[in-house]
């Protein structure tokens, strides 16, 4: 039970550092971590909703969804890079000092995490400035996605952090995958825009998954099939468990290789 306790302080203790570094020179130090999904967020949501008009193509609140979407793939896309390249990052944590490589993960990802929770404030700012009040069963089925987002988040980090270590160029190519996932995922245009052969495909990725029926259930109050998020869950949990096995196997040999 002590050790537990130990390796939570520890795991809290990294990531508030890592927190405090990230921001730490900057003018506007704390604010960069909403500033910068907004900045995203204004300048598509005036390509797509002005010019390409959005709203006009039956999208309904196009700009919430736009939002919700942007908010929830910059945390997956900043919280598998960070996991990725958690321990190489601290590499002298790793080669001086025994603590559990894991927890070093761990704390990159919650990391990543605070600074979601910060911008789960605008996503309420903006649902309060439009006046828009999800049903209860939409934020509750929202919360479990974003649990599950984080659980593949970790997942993903645990099978990546220790090859990451040997092969460097996992960054660059990950780096291209997140960009082609952006576009494959129903962020800037809406799922039923695509004939139903592709939705099904696309729902096959499990960000697709999320950011559709997120939006979805905010804002339209539609939910997945039963058996369909049975399916999505089961999917996520192997993935995890995936990422446990392979860190097990991965893990004895990390501070050699760095």
């Amino acid at each position: 039970m002590q050790k537990h306790e130990n390796y939570r302080e520890l795991i809290w203790a990294l990531a508030k550092t890592d927190f405090k570094l990230r921001y730490h020179g900057s003018v506007l130090g704390y604010l960069w971590a909403i500033l910068k999904p907004l900045l995203m967020f204004s300048i598509l949501n005036f390509v797509f909703s002005s010019l390409f008009n959005a709203r006009g193509n039956g999208i309904p609140y196009y700009s919430l969804q736009l939002l919700v979407g942007i908010i929830l793939f910059n945390f997956f896309s900043e919280g598998t890079m960070a996991g990725m390249s958690s321990l190489l990052s601290k590499s002298q944590l790793v080669t001086k000092i025994y603590v559990p490589r894991w927890t070093i993960i761990i704390a990159s990802t919650i990391n990543s995490a605070l600074v979601f929770l910060m911008n789960i404030l605008v996503i309420i700012f903006f649902f309060a400035l439009n006046k828009f009040l999800p049903s209860f069963q939409a934020v509750a089925l929202f919360v479990m996605f974003l649990i599950f987002t984080y659980v593949i988040i970790v997942g993903f980090s645990l099978l990546t952090a220790p090859l990451y270590v040997k092969f460097r160029d996992l960054s660059m190519i990950w780096e291209v995958l997140l960009s082609i996932l952006f576009y494959a995922s129903p962020i800037v245009y809406s799922l039923q825009m695509m004939p139903e052969k592709i939705q099904k495909i696309m729902l096959l990725n499990p960000m697709a998954f999320i950011i559709h029926f997120s939006k979805e259930g905010l804002i339209n109050n539609h939910f997945a099939d039963p058996w369909k998020t049975f399916i999505f869950i089961i999917t996520i949990l192997a993935f995890f468990g995936l990422g446990i096995f392979s860190y097990n196997k991965l893990a004895p040999r990390i501070a050699e290789e760095i």
